[in-house]
């Protein structure tokens, strides 16, 4: 019995492509948001398998290194140290629901434009790259992102610091129940502060009392 490359190919492919339908529409019904999270990474799993078998390799491990390792680790701590009221979000949803409503219809129009402009209406040819950068990836995406889009790279790179500082700060902010260290009390602290001389009876004086009151 023999398989055909082709049907396995598409066979991996459904599969990984139903299964990243799914994961992204429970990220956003989930209502617990350590489960969206959860979902999150394993539409992540499955957009790093879709790469793999259109032979992204490096976009597809720098998908689970970079986002699976740190990004969404990072969501997760976040996540559980602000402590979110998910009560006070279920009561509000369906007062911020025609706000949500209309920025999915502008998401949709700007990705409708994109796709149109791209596929409809054109006939620009596809600027071919050298032969030695067309034979690798790694060396292409290298060239695509240091080269032609280092500007729009940095601006990615400061934008994702912006996030971590704002993370950072939401983490930090004064709670009741978080214990944090005061460098310049603990520099100008005396001994007195710290040390308390108490006169305490020798252990026969003590031990002579206790049998005193035992008789």
């Amino acid at each position: 019995m023999t398989f055909d490359p082709s049907t396995i190919f598409a066979f991996f492919f459904y599969a990984f492509a139903g299964l990243l339908v799914l994961s992204a529409v429970r990220v956003i019904t989930a209502r617990n948001p350590v489960h969206a999270a959860l979902f999150l990474v394993l539409a992540f799993f499955c957009a790093s398998g879709l790469w793999m078998l259109l032979k992204a390799e490096f976009l597809s491990l720098a998908l689970i290194l970079v986002y699976v390792g740190a990004v969404m680790v990072l969501f997760l701590f976040v996540v559980m140290m602000l402590d979110l009221d998910i009560e006070h979000l279920r009561r509000d949803f369906k007062k911020f629901l025609p706000l949500a409503f209309l920025m999915g219809v502008v998401i949709v129009l700007e990705l409708s434009i994109v796709l149109i402009r791209s596929f409809i209406g054109t006939n620009m040819p596809v600027q071919a790259l050298p032969p030695e950068v067309s034979a690798n990836n790694t060396l292409a995406l290298g060239k695509l992102i240091f080269v032609d889009y280092v500007y729009a790279f940095e601006v990615a790179g400061v934008i994702l610091l912006v996030a971590i500082i704002a993370a950072v700060a939401l983490t930090l902010r004064n709670r009741k129940d978080s214990k944090s260290q005061n460098i310049a009390q603990q520099v100008s602290v005396n001994a007195a502060d710290r040390m308390r001389i108490v006169q305490m009876d020798s252990d026969m004086a003590a031990k002579q009392d206790v049998r005193g009151e035992r008789k």
